[in-house]
């Protein structure tokens, strides 16, 4: 994990043994959610999220604060937080990070957002063939819940919270949020239809918040920093904050990056990545995980009129665009995951989206006609 500048997620990664309580706490672990659970309000946080503008980080892109809103408690129902740590994408690899090297910061933040949405129980939805992160996180959370973090009254405080992991059974489809939840209730893993959504009838029929790892990994610094000032990290209105991005690949250093959101792809590739493996000429790239369309670096933007939401970038290659949720929809592709599959000119495309369409037939969950 390399980040050219001070990095705020990733902070403890170069701790020795940071997964571990004793050695993530005296680096800061817990300290927010301590101040958040015994001197803020639950309204407070949730505004802290929503001026933050963090944009989901598991692909859609929905304002995590926007999604925090939508709840709507009922009488006798409980609330429930579902982390989906359902890491499937090819070429997707920035969420087992968090859980591997730092899973006290996912849990620290499911322990605020618990807080600010008025829940009492996370469920973290973790791949079913990541058994090396699941065992990370069942040791964080029971080390937080004997320091007193989890449980009937976390930090003093009288409103239990509990953290468990649930392990999928391996199906890519898992990752979409509904099929995440009928997976979770022991159904077939398979979508919803929405209406209802989540935040109205999800977990168990009850009101859930459904949120990548990433998104909840980042609530302390959002609520520390203030949600304005984390926002303005960001280059791009609307899509705040910083971010881990993935490169994998012909590219001389692959690997895990944090950043600010609204870099090009030209920087990702050259700045931190360390550019093209052998200078190869660049051919492709697949921005976002593999169910993300091209970027062509050929290919120039097409926006003369003002109006155009890519004016801005007009004439400009595609990797030249900022990256962002926004930005990257008008390019008709998507940021997804963020993590970058770069490709070089000794690439045969038909062969790659050949081999990218084996995976997608294997992993159909079958509401969908081959």
């Amino acid at each position: 994990m390399r980040a050219h500048a001070k990095p705020l997620l990733t902070a403890r990664y170069g701790i020795s043994e940071s997964w571990k309580l004793a050695n993530a706490e005296p680096a800061g672990a817990y300290r927010v959610a301590r101040e958040a659970l015994t001197s803020r309000k639950p309204a407070d946080l949730k505004e802290e999220v929503k001026k933050a503008n963090i944009r989901g980080r598991g692909g859609a892109g929905f304002p995590a604060g926007v999604k925090w809103g939508f709840l709507n408690k009922r009488e006798g129902e409980e609330i429930y937080l579902v982390i989906n740590a359902d890491e499937s994408e090819p070429g997707t690899f920035k969420d087992r990070s968090i859980m591997d090297l730092d899973p006290h910061r996912l849990i620290e933040g499911a322990i605020i957002s618990c807080f600010a949405i008025d829940a009492h129980v996370t469920y973290i939805y973790v791949r079913g063939e990541l058994a090396f992160s699941i065992g990370r996180l069942e040791q964080a959370i029971e080390e937080a819940r004997q320091a007193g973090y989890l449980g009937e009254r976390p930090f003093g405080i009288d409103h239990a919270i509990e953290v468990y992991v649930h392990s999928g059974a391996g199906a890519y489809i898992c990752g979409e949020e509904t099929a995440l939840l009928n997976s979770l209730e022991g159904r077939r893993g398979e979508p919803r239809l929405k209406p209802p959504f989540p935040a109205v009838k999800g977990a168990f029929g009850m009101p859930t918040i459904v949120n990548n790892v990433e998104t909840i990994a980042s609530v302390p610094d959002i609520v520390e920093m203030g949600g304005e000032a984390w926002s303005s990290l960001s280059t791009l209105p609307g899509d705040g904050g910083i971010r881990i991005y993935g490169v994998s690949g012909h590219v001389k250093d692959p690997g895990l990056y944090e950043a600010p959101v609204g870099i090009t792809m030209r920087e990702l590739i050259e700045d931190y990545a360390g550019g093209m493996l052998g200078d190869r000429p660049l051919k492709a790239v697949v921005p976002g995980g593999s169910s993300t369309p091209v970027l062509d670096p050929r290919r120039k933007v097409d926006a003369p009129a003002e109006t155009d939401p890519l004016h801005k970038w007009h004439g400009l290659s595609e990797i030249d665009v900022p990256m962002g949720v926004d930005t990257y929809r008008a390019l008709g592709t998507m940021l997804g995951t963020c993590c970058a599959i770069v490709m070089d000119d000794t690439v045969n495309m038909v062969e790659a989206c050949r081999n990218l369409m084996r995976f997608y037939k294997h992993e159909s969950c079958g509401q969908c006609t081959p």
